[in-house]
């Protein structure tokens, strides 16, 4: 009970309230050898305890309307989830639901059904690479030369400086370095690792809620603006046909102010209809918090106090990294 009343007194009910919200991407069934950090279903699961113990989890469009009214309850936290990975569905969901927990999940449309993420392409052909070198020379990628794939050290390494060198290239550029990558490694990758549009609606219908994240997870601080609405109407039309209901929430992809998304994209995406929106910025919200510009935070760490001390201490983070607009955006 102590670590629920020291959020309480951090987080108090009214217009003193913050909210904070976490942001999680996969949870996997099993540890994974190859990203021995990323969560599991067993770190998930304990994970879920530790928040419905010391806080009240709220829906996220729920807790930003409470927000606006100067109504949160003390101890305010939303969960979240960005992309669409199957085993949001599959391994997730039950454990949030056993723990009385709700999330908002939000979607990259463009790879439902079979679709795969860039980065995911990179990771899965590094894991399952026959090879034990692998030589660029020759592809668009030849600037970072061989990679040496011995062992899991070294296929990490390769993954790391691989989505390093194309996470920011033009979207052809970086379509084209990731085939060429994916055809050296001779390697067969999965075709599954993404939801169905069957899976989304059963998040729906289990209680979740689900928000927009553009079709195809781009910079969006790279596009025009005639691209970037492109991309974020298409997911939300996508989203509202799949589930034949508004689609009111949205996530920068990347999420980082100023570097992923641009001023004109907060301007972008209020003007499209949406309630709200979340980037990857630390801390939490408060009353004056652009409700577009939702600042989210999951502490790394995996034992207990550890992570509840380092999400006391983002919570007591000073006003979250926004950018400035050329009107207010506050609710």
């Amino acid at each position: 009970m102590m670590m629920r009343q020291i959020f309480q007194l951090l987080s108090p009910a009214g217009r003193r309230g913050k909210l904070s919200v976490l942001i999680f991407h996969r949870v996997l069934a099993e540890p994974d050898p190859l990203f021995p950090g990323e969560i599991d279903a067993r770190q998930f699961d304990a994970i879920c305890a530790w928040l419905a113990q010391w806080f009240t989890v709220l829906p996220l469009a729920e807790a930003v309307a409470r927000l606006g009214r100067d109504s949160l309850p003390s101890g305010a936290l939303a969960i979240s989830f960005d992309d669409g990975y199957a085993d949001n569905h599959d391994v997730a969901l039950p454990i949030l639901r056993r723990h009385g927990l709700s999330a908002t999940f939000y979607i990259a449309t463009g790879f439902l059904d079979g679709g795969r993420m860039w980065n995911d392409s990179l990771v899965e052909a590094m894991r399952r690479t026959p090879l034990s070198r692998l030589n660029l020379a020759g592809t668009p990628a030849a600037t970072l030369g061989e990679l040496a794939l011995d062992d899991l050290a070294g296929r990490r390494a390769a993954i790391e400086r691989l989505i390093g060198a194309i996470k920011y290239l033009e979207p052809a550029e970086r379509l084209e370095w990731v085939q060429a990558v994916v055809e050296r490694a001779q390697a067969q990758l999965p075709q599954d690792l993404m939801m169905t549009s069957a899976q989304v609606r059963a998040l729906r219908d289990g209680g979740m809620q689900i928000g927009a994240h553009t079709v195809s997870h781009p910079i969006l601080a790279r596009l025009s603006v005639a691209e970037a609405e492109r991309e974020i109407v298409q997911s939300k039309q996508a989203l509202e046909a799949l589930l034949g209901e508004p689609v009111r929430q949205f996530a920068y992809p990347n999420g980082r102010p100023g570097q992923d998304y641009a001023a004109e994209t907060v301007a972008l995406v209020r003007r499209l209809g949406f309630d709200a929106a979340v980037s990857t910025a630390w801390g939490v919200s408060d009353r004056h918090t652009d409700r577009f510009q939702i600042p989210r935070f999951t502490p790394w760490d995996r034992q207990r106090l550890r992570f509840g001390a380092r999400l006391m201490r983002n919570t007591l983070t000073s006003r979250p990294q926004t950018l400035a607009l050329a009107h207010s955006t506050s609710a």
